[in-house]
Formats: structure tokens, C-alpha cells, sequence
């Protein structure tokens, strides 16, 4: 079976710019799996931080539900997603293990740096797939084929000086919308943090928001998630461009 990989920083960060794009692909029978990097730990002014990371948990494991995704438990703490060997290992066996013909990752430059080191440590575990002197942790064998990365839209659909990102390719995400509002609710804890943090008054509606900026560009759906497709070199084919193909009628 063919299969999906988003790995992401925060917990409700696949909800916000990629959840569509994994449902239409659950859709038409690629096997897809869930990774947030972070447990979350920091997303509260009211829970503590172990409390936080418990309830952020639930949270992220009930929307992978929702969405038909395999969840895989995070490697480390908010803020503290660095480009070091140890993350690489433990994340370069993920990669491995799940074998993914598609990687969905952050921005390669985003708002802030837990999204940044993430698609820094996304690119290279990767990269690392088919290196059989790279040891990961676990140890994983390493694997053969090829993996076709993509980089969704940074935060707001802006690079960290507020300049638009335009995507390469534009998916249509309108028939799945409700599925991907009903995911991103289900990260209940954060709808009074994000109000309060980043002015997000309903962050449903922010997502709803920026869906519609993204399908403006595309001149032709009412809402969108946006992709960038990695550098071939060391992943695929040079033509290779698996999500456009399979996703072919929903995509521009």
C-alpha cells in the first residue's frame, strides 16, 4: 500500500495546512501516518507543562483518529526542537519503519523555529532513508525507493518578514473540509490559547481563513492547502511529483 508521512512541529500543526491533502489521499487508499514532533508541553497559561503535554497528547491522537491517520508519539518539548543527532536517529527510524512514497513537512523557512527545525530534520531523516552506515534509534535497516517531499505553507501563508508564499501546487480541499474542522476541534485546549497568544479569536475560522487565501491564489476553489515540492536530488525521480498525480482531479 502506498503511504503518507506528515511530520510537523506542534500538535494541530498538520490540522491547520495539511490535513485535507491526507484525507483525499486516505481517500483514494494511501495508508497515512501522523507525526508531531512536539508533545506540546508549552501550549498553556493555565495547565502545567506535564499537564499540558498529557492533554496535547489525547488531543493529537483523537484528530489522527478522526483523519484515519497511524499516530507515532513525539520526540521532544516545545522550543526544544533542535537540528541534533539524537532527534535525527530516533526520527530517521520513523521514516524507515513507516517507508512513506510521501513526506509532508513545514516550510523550509516559517515564523518561528520549532516549524523551521522541523523541516530541517524532516529533509535530512529523509535524505538518510537508503544511507545503510547511518544508525538510527531504534536501528532501523535502511530502505530502498523513492520519497517525494513537499513543504506545505508557512504560518499565515507568509515568510517571517510578511511576505506571501505562493505554492506550486494547489489541492482542493472543499469536500473535506468538515472533516478537517471536526480534527482540528478536537485540539479543544488550544482555542483559548491561541486567542490569547496569537490573536487567533476562533483559530477554526483562522484555518477556514487561510484556506480561502490559499484557494484566492489558486484562482479556481473555495479552499486550499498549498505545496511546495522539494529538490529531487537524493529523494526521487527529477519528474517525479506523486501528490499532483495521485490527487490529479483535485489539484491545479
Amino acid at each position: 500500500m502506498s503511504t503518507a508521512l506528515a511530520i510537523f512541529a506542534h500538535p494541530d500543526d498538520i490540522e491547520f495546512v495539511a490535513a485535507g491533502t491526507l484525507l483525499l489521499l486516505k481517500q483514494v487508499g494511501w495508508k497515512i501516518h501522523y507525526l508531531n514532533l512536539s508533545t506540546g508541553n508549552l501550549g498553556s497559561a493555565t495547565l502545567t507543562a506535564s499537564e499540558t503535554r498529557a492533554v496535547r497528547e489525547q488531543e493529537a491522537q483523537n484528530a489522527a483518529q478522526l483523519i484515519g491517520a497511524e499516530w507515532h508519539p513525539p520526540l521532544a518539548d516545545d522550543l526544544e526542537i533542535t537540528y541534533d543527532i539524537d532527534v535525527l536517529r530516533q526520527l530517521s527510524a520513523v521514516v524507515r519503519e513507516v517507508n512513506p512514497q510521501i513526506v509532508l513537512t513545514h516550510s523550509p523557512i516559517d515564523y518561528m523555529e520549532d516549524h523551521t527545525a522541523t523541516a530541517r530534520l524532516a529533509v535530512t531523516a529523509t535524505f538518510a532513508r537508503g544511507m545503510p552506515n547511518f544508525v538510527t534509534d531504534p536501528h532501523v535497516k535502511h530502505v530502498e525507493g523513492e520519497t517525494a517531499l513537499y513543504h506545505a505553507q508557512p504560518h499565515m501563508n507568509r515568510d517571517p518578514l510578511g511576505e506571501i508564499v505562493r505554492p506550486g501546487l494547489f489541492v482542493d480541499i472543499g469536500s473535506v473540509m468538515d472533516a478537517k474542522r471536526a480534527a482540528l476541534s478536537a485540539h479543544e485546549s488550544q482555542s483559548a490559547w491561541l486567542d490569547q497568544t496569537q490573536g487567533m479569536g476562533s483559530y477554526v475560522k483562522t484555518m477556514e481563513d487561510l484556506g480561502r487565501e490559499v484557494a484566492k491564489m489558486s484562482g479556481k476553489f473555495e479552499f486550499a492547502e498549498g505545496w511546495r515540492k522539494h529538490l529531487h536530488a537524493g529523494f526521487c525521480h527529477p519528474d517525479a511529483d506523486p501528490l499532483r498525480e495521485v490527487l490529479d482531479r483535485y489539484c491545479r
